[in-house]
Formats: C-alpha cells, structure tokens, sequence
C-alpha cells in the first residue's frame, strides 16, 4: 500500500524523532519527562517545580509529545502516526492535520488531568495527540454501513460507536498491563481516549474548513 504525501505529517514525525534521539542518547530521558512531560499536579500548583528550567504548564501538552521512554515507544507511535497522519492530511491538508494533532495533545492531558489531578507522575508520548488522528482516520475511512437510530444521525452513531470501541479497547489495554482492578496501569489511557475523542468531535468542523466555499471572483 503506497501512502499518499503528507508534508505536515512528515515534519511532525520528524521533529518528534529528532528530539528523541537527543533526549535518549545524551541519557536525559527521566530529565526530560519532569521539565517537559505533563504532570498534572502542576495545573494548579505551579509552584511544584519552582527553581527547575521547567517547560511552562501550558506549553507541556505539546512539549510531552516530544519526550519518548525508549525505541519500542517512538517506533509504535510514529508507525501509528505516519501510516494514519498521511492519509487524514490527504483529506484536510496541512493546517487542519496540524490543528487536529494539536487539540489532540491538548484533550489527551486534559482527560489525564481530569481524572487524576493531583498526580505527580509525569505523562509523555505522542500517543494521546495521534489518538486524534487515529479517530480521524477511522470516521474518514470506515467501511462500515452505519444506520440512524431514532433521533441520531448516521454520523453521530458512526462516531458513538467508534467511541465506545476505543475506550473499551484502552480499558482493555489498562487492565491487562496493571496489577488489578483497582490500577489501571502505567500506560496513559486516559489520555488516549480524550485525544480520540477530540478527533470524533473535529473531525466534520474540519472537513467544514477544508472545503469551504470560496467566493467566486466576478468577470
């Protein structure tokens, strides 16, 4: 399958790399995930890394993104990334990719802030700002034959069930990596679904935007 060209996919990709390899060859990893990873006490206690060169609060949904565990982590992500990001910017074009990754990311920590406010654990990965692409991707792409039921619309059930499908599919992931019931791992799947659903939510405003109607010039 020959993917179709995606410039603002391929940049993105491509910075993420770069920063990973600078962070995990000089050994910074565990560094970076605290000035730049997201950590959500630090919503509303801004002094919790006062006198760190830490990355401001609201800049680290981005900044997050950029910082990796290890190869197994970049690699996953950016293959998810690339392989779902060319084929959603075939459709909405560069700067709406670039508006759905970065509301993606910004959903992602606010779902993980949401649930657990006060946790010190910083969050990083790409994987809740390219959950918003995978949504995307999947309402674009769907095969699927999806009927109205009653007052909802096609569409709205498409997106419903895609929904559903994601948070079962990332409880599902929690569980199997956690210690019981009551923890649901060390993988951010909170943040996993915001970004999936930020995607649902963008995906027809988007569409909107990339093929909005252009007055005509008068002869």
């Amino acid at each position: 399958m020959k993917l179709p060209v995606g410039h603002m996919t391929n940049w993105i990709a491509a910075i993420t790399f770069v920063a990973f390899l600078l962070v995990y060859l000089t050994g910074q990893v565990d560094n970076a995930a605290i000035i730049a990873g997201f950590i959500p006490a630090r919503v509303e206690d801004g002094a919790l890394l006062a006198g760190m060169a830490a990355v401001p609060v609201w800049l680290t949904p981005i900044s997050c993104t950029l910082v990796h565990a290890n190869w197994l982590h970049i690699a996953f992500n950016l293959f998810m990334f690339v392989f779902c990001g060319r084929q959603v910017e075939h459709v909405l074009d560069k700067g709406a990719t670039l508006i759905l990754y970065v509301a993606g990311a910004y959903g992602a920590t606010a779902l993980q802030w949401a649930i657990d406010p006060h946790s010190t654990n910083p969050m990083v990965g790409a994987s809740g700002a390219i959950s918003a692409i995978i949504a995307t991707y999947a309402l674009l792409y769907s095969q699927q034959n999806v009927r109205r039921i009653g007052p909802l619309s096609a569409s709205l059930v498409r997106a419903l069930w895609l929904a559903a499908s994601w948070i079962a599919i990332q409880l599902m992931i929690g569980l199997a990596t956690a210690g019981g019931f009551g923890d649901l791992g060390q993988i951010a799947i909170a943040a996993h679904i915001g970004g999936f659903l930020v995607g649902l939510v963008l995906t027809r405003p988007l569409l909107r935007w990339r093929f909005r109607k252009r007055p005509q010039p008068l002869s």
